[in-house]
């Protein structure tokens, strides 16, 4: 699939908040909502998760099919072609079968958030570019 630069920025960072969110000790309890855990976080802490999820994550994303979006939408895939990207981008995982199934599990729910937290997608014959640039 072909997303551009900032559609992948802003899915890596949907897919990150609630991942550095489980890191920290309240959320298990429920005391912090993921958005305030980002916010709460330097830059440099911020840099670590987006590094270390943009690994596994951008290829996923990449590996996904091509699939038409109509303007305004966001793209759509099936349980199936998440899974297959998942897949085909992890490799060889350490351990058995069983680590490799939560692996696996652990990535599509990440590639799904950060699906979903992509923006809906603009026609780029109607981008009006102010003209004082």
């Amino acid at each position: 699939m072909r997303f551009t630069e900032h559609e992948l920025t802003v899915a890596l960072t949907a897919a990150a908040k609630p991942v550095a969110a489980a890191q920290k000790r309240g959320l298990r309890k429920g005391r912090q909502d993921p958005d305030a855990v980002w916010s709460e976080m330097t830059g440099y802490e911020r840099y670590q998760v987006l590094d270390a999820l943009g690994g596994q994550l951008l290829p996923a994303l990449v590996a996904l099919p091509d699939v038409e979006v109509a303007t305004g939408t966001r793209p759509e895939f099936s349980d199936a072609q998440v899974l297959a990207a998942v897949e085909e981008t992890l490799g060889d995982a350490p351990g058995g079968r069983m680590r490799r199934k939560v692996v696996v599990a652990a990535r599509v729910a990440v590639l799904r958030a950060a699906l979903a937290g992509l923006p809906p997608r603009s026609d780029p014959d109607t981008l009006q570019v102010p003209d004082s640039l």
